[in-house]
């Protein structure tokens, strides 16, 4: 179960969309949200927070995908991953479940569907 205390990574290249997932996030109660723009910078930062919960966009700016991001943070940290996505399409589906995502949520993202996403996350 995540808490509000938690910690929360947000990737995605795109600022208003992080800064509207935070946002949510905030309104929901949780109080330490940081964003990532980069593979780079998701991999410093899950390093530095060490996330209870990543929210990864699929696709990141120069061709690079969050599964590149999520393979390598997984290496040292394990946590739930939420992936996110504009496209719903089924090649794209598949790429983010070969990745076996804790969830999935297509743009644009409503909160209620953000808060379904968490509470239905499974700890292990």
């Amino acid at each position: 179960m995540i808490n509000m205390e938690d910690n929360i990574l947000i990737v995605d290249d795109e600022a208003l969309i992080s800064l509207g997932l935070q946002m949510m996030l905030n309104q929901m109660g949780y109080k330490n949200c940081f964003t990532a723009r980069t593979v780079d910078e998701s991999v410093l930062k899950a390093d530095k927070y060490r996330p209870k919960l990543i929210l990864m966009d699929y696709r990141l700016k120069n061709g690079t995908t969050g599964i590149e991001a999520t393979n390598i943070i997984r290496q040292t940290h394990h946590c739930p991953v939420i992936f996110i996505t504009g496209s719903n399409e089924t090649e794209t589906r598949n790429k983010i479940y070969e990745a076996r995502p804790s969830g999935l949520l297509i743009k644009p993202i409503l909160p209620k569907d953000l808060r379904q996403a968490i509470d239905d996350l499974v700890f292990v």
